[in-house]
């Protein structure tokens, strides 16, 4: 039904907004390139069915450029025209308005002003701006690697383990990639963090086992004084299941997932726990299996698993995929649980990620969708992802690697 709809406002909106801007403008030069852009835009819904089409024949395996690239066009044009559309609309609406309240207080017809506004004008420009932000997004974005140092002072943290780095990457889905070299590059740039731990908290792939082979030696590479640990994402179940022959296929694709963890040095975290130690101290470090809140995900995390065995008095990092677990289990679980360390999100791959002010539309779904939260001395970090799903780009947020620096201090 969604699906349906999704064509039907296409439908409508592309006639109505390049009939309003081929009639905005007077000058012919303008009213040419509404053509072309027209054009375009017919261009991109092929290039955004071709996609489908490879979607339908292949599954969202090893993806190469053009079909990343025909669905991010055609879903760049989409939102490029809804917003100019919007000011159009709005511009419209107004000045029906004052046409009807005229008619019908004086009996004028006749318009104060022209029509091509500001508001018209801003529409316009906006468009262009925000189609070029995509376009930059779909091409270069998606391999803007952003390393963000975040320094944490919680209480509890073991005197030995002050200034104790941990890098964190998340959400690699390796079958999106289309440009190996970049994506070695961000490999690359995690390793010269030097950090004294490597985490990454699932979803390795998309769909299939296959997709993270090109990638498993620059896993392999990856190397911390401490150790490489990781746990699963939704992805790494193989939900899509009309993507196998059958439940055995799927099965055999979960466990060599798993295997890909291991070979490449992840000690994979299946609901358990294990203590990093330093100078004499510890922390303990615990995994769990993914668990949404949405149903359509797999809710195998068991956090009596996962913490079994630590101490009232112990600090607990925690590895959990999706930060909704945070918020409806672990922040008021009974033992203490002081970092939680997710993914998930993408923060949605596009939005304001400013130091002062963020913004996207994953946050009207997920409550804590970038960064870092806190509640009574509990803390949790939500990695923006290191890959991309779907729309085969950035815009304004990046892809991620974080570094913590644990200090010791007041929460």
């Amino acid at each position: 039904m969604r699906g349906i709809l999704f064509w039907i406002i296409i439908l409508f909106l592309k006639p109505y907004l390049y009939i309003s801007i081929y009639r905005f403008f007077d000058n012919k030069l303008f009213k040419r390139l509404t053509i072309v852009f027209l054009v375009f835009s017919i261009f991109s819904v092929v290039a955004g069915i071709y996609y489908m089409r490879t979607i339908f024949s292949g599954g969202l395996s090893a993806m190469t450029f053009w079909p990343n690239f025909s669905l991010a066009l055609m879903l760049s044009f989409f939102i490029c025209e809804t917003l100019t559309a919007a000011f159009f609309l709005f511009q419209d609406i107004l000045f029906l308005i004052i046409f009807l309240s005229k008619k019908i207080v004086n009996n004028s017809t006749s318009e104060s002003g022209s029509r091509r506004n500001f508001i018209k004008k801003a529409g316009v420009l906006f468009g262009g701006f925000t189609f070029s932000s995509y376009l930059y997004g779909i091409t270069f974005g998606k391999y803007n690697f952003k390393v963000v140092n975040q320094m944490l002072n919680i209480k509890g943290i073991p005197d030995a383990f002050d200034g104790f780095k941990i890098a964190h990457i998340s959400d690699i889905h390796a079958g999106s990639f289309d440009n190996p070299e970049s994506v070695r590059k961000g490999f690359k740039l995690l390793q010269e963090q030097k950090a004294d731990v490597i985490v990454f908290t699932g979803d390795l792939v998309n769909s299939y086992a296959a997709e993270i082979e090109p990638y498993l030696q620059d896993l392999s590479n990856l190397s911390a004084p401490f150790g490489k640990f990781s746990v699963l994402g939704n992805h790494d179940y193989s939900m899509y299941k009309r993507m196998f022959k059958n439940k055995e296929h799927r099965e055999k694709n979960v466990e060599t997932i798993k295997n890909h963890h291991h070979n490449s040095g992840f000690r994979l975290l299946l609901n358990e726990n294990l203590k990093i130690e330093k100078d004499g101290q510890y922390f303990m470090l615990s995994g769990v299996e993914n668990w949404g809140r949405s149903h359509h995900f797999p809710k195998l995390g068991d956090l009596d698993l996962a913490t079994s065995g630590s101490e009232e008095e112990d600090f607990i990092v925690l590895l959990s995929h999706d930060p909704t677990h945070w918020e409806d289990k672990v922040k008021n679980y009974h033992k203490h649980i002081h970092l939680t360390l997710s993914g998930h999100t993408h923060g949605m791959q596009m939005g304001i990620d400013l130091p002062s002010f963020k913004w996207s539309p994953i946050k009207y779904f997920y409550k804590h969708w970038a960064g870092l939260y806190e509640e009574n001395g509990k803390y949790l970090y939500v990695n923006r992802g290191f890959g991309f799903l779907g729309f085969a780009g950035r815009v304004g947020v990046y892809p991620e690697i974080t570094v913590y620096e644990l200090k010791k201090g007041k929460a």
